[in-house]
């Protein structure tokens, strides 16, 4: 049986992102969620430099449960931006890196609907096809459910059939098992952390600030926000430093 609590001797940062693409105009919500190509370029070429590897999240795993040690990070986008594929897959090859992308499996080819009513502009999301050639490409699917379900909102059945289809669904596509899981809008209580556990999740991410540090749950992962205004000297400290673990509140997501 796998272990549940982390058990990293040194402290490791899972950054997540969102769009890899230039702004929206200024006053639109959540701009700050897309990072400018030439920005995400600099940052991977600044942490390899700085020795770090940046990994996927079932290559952190053995890090995260103390049988590994190194100057890694975790690398992880939420939602499946077609941007992704296009803006960050290059750069991550470049610099040999893997990373995690957590699709919502029922909305792949379509867009961000699920924030079409607070004025977030529809962003194309990656196809099932485009999902495969991100694979194909060194890189991991993680699962968002199906439908970007809020599940503090939803009915314990609605909630258990919503992440049962994602996995479902993004295991067919793929090919491969997923076992990688994140909670839309970061928002869960322990009854979905039982779901995630049941459904034999290895790890689950949110939206909780703070380094992965040891004695953590295995699926309820803290992660360190980049945002379009985080700066290399302030990326370094949110790696390297104790930055972002005085963080507590969430992240925008």
């Amino acid at each position: 049986m796998k272990p549940t609590t982390t058990a990293n001797r040194k402290p490791i940062a899972i950054l997540v992102y969102h769009q890899i693409a230039p702004a929206p105009p200024k006053g639109t919500p959540f701009r700050s969620l897309c990072v400018s190509p030439t920005a995400f370029a600099r940052q991977m070429a600044l942490l390899r430099m700085l020795g770090y590897t940046g990994l996927s999240m079932t290559a952190l795993e053995p890090y995260l449960r103390g049988e590994r040690d190194g100057k890694v990070f975790g690398i992880t986008f939420d939602d499946g931006y077609q941007n992704n594929l296009t803006n960050a897959l290059p750069v991550l090859q470049r610099n040999g890196f893997s990373s995690t992308c957590y699709a919502v499996s029922g909305l792949m080819g379509q867009t961000n609907v699920w924030d079409k009513d607070i004025g977030v502009p529809q962003t194309p999301l990656m196809t099932e096809a485009e999902l495969r050639q991100w694979v194909a490409g060194g890189q991991e699917v993680g699962s968002h459910t199906d439908q970007h379900v809020n599940l503090m909102e939803a009915s314990d059945s609605v909630a258990e059939a919503d992440m049962q289809r994602g996995k479902a669904v993004l295991e067919s596509v793929l090919g491969t098992p997923v076992t990688q899981f994140c909670y839309p809008y970061g928002r869960y209580e322990s009854r979905h952390r039982a779901m995630v556990d049941a459904l034999g999740f290895a790890t689950a991410t949110t939206t909780a600030r703070s380094r992965c540090l040891a004695g953590m749950d295995m699926l309820e992962l803290p992660r360190v926000p980049v945002h379009r205004s985080t700066s290399l000297p302030v990326l370094w400290m949110k790696l390297a430093s104790a930055y972002e673990d005085r963080h507590d509140e969430p992240s925008a997501n």
